[in-house]
């Protein structure tokens, strides 16, 4: 039987990314289940390592499969996470005693959970102390966390925090801050959030940032970085966060202006 020569025009490793797709759609590979090994994959279809990777490749972009790191690529179990930033913030979420990442994650159909990795005092970097309109290596308060979906990491983020602002809060250092979270804490103290300003990039994950969030090397990541400003004008938390670019869909609305 004749060859489709729209198959053979294709370059190797689409076609095997072709044909594990198809597997993934039919169920022969079945949500959660382990993608073959490097090892499997070439002795399969007579290629070699690189033309195996960049079929892989492919089905990662096609979020098919998700690749945790030091355990191999599985069919996924779950859409990304739908981060709406338009109703994330909202001042009813938090007067409900709800975390933006918990219920998003929870929509999407995972069980979300976090880790504190530290709460204290910091110097403040250039880059934050500048957002908050600081001087460089004042002191703020600064508190890391890293999520999970699944027992799966996703995301790291760091908020800083001036000291001035926060000093007097005593939730602010405790691990849970309690319901609603730190927006909640700073608007029962008089800080009243009136926006939030988002600058996004997409880039490669660093060395360290692959250990964090489990994944492959090269793996790209959204990197994030928010303004927290009062109704007075005053920044009063910049949140840095590294994002897994494959476990995220960021949903914008915006009003059109002349």
């Amino acid at each position: 039987m004749a060859s489709d020569p729209a198959s053979t025009a294709k370059p190797k490793y689409l076609q095997i990314a072709d044909d594990l797709a198809a597997q993934i759609r039919s169920g022969v590979l079945a949500p959660g289940d382990a993608v073959p090994s490097e090892a499997e994959l070439m002795e399969r279809y007579g290629v070699a390592s690189g033309t195996v990777r960049k079929a892989v490749a492919e089905l990662r972009t096609t979020q098919l499969i998700e690749t945790h790191h030091g355990r191999g690529s599985f069919v996924r179990s779950r859409p990304p996470v739908q981060r709406k930033s338009s109703d994330r913030f909202r001042r009813a979420h938090r007067l409900a005693g709800k975390a933006a990442y918990l219920a998003e994650a929870e929509q999407s159909g995972g069980v979300p959970s976090v880790n504190v990795l530290f709460v204290g005092p910091v110097d403040a970097p250039a880059d934050i102390a500048e957002r908050l309109d600081v001087p460089a290596g004042a002191k703020v308060l600064a508190r890391k966390r890293r999520y999970f979906r699944d027992g799966t990491p996703t995301e790291e983020a760091t908020s800083y925090l001036p000291w001035d602002v926060v000093k007097d809060i005593p939730e602010m250092f405790a691990e849970n801050p309690g319901g609603g979270g730190i927006y909640a804490r700073l608007e029962e103290q008089g800080h009243v959030l009136s926006e939030f300003t988002e600058t996004v990039r997409a880039r490669l994950a660093t060395k360290a940032e692959t250990g964090a969030l489990a994944l492959s090397p090269g793996a790209p990541v959204i990197h994030l970085i928010r303004n927290a400003t009062t109704a007075a004008g005053v920044v009063v938390e910049v949140c840095d966060t590294v994002m897994a670019a494959d476990q995220f869909v960021l949903d914008y609305r915006f009003a059109a202006r002349d």
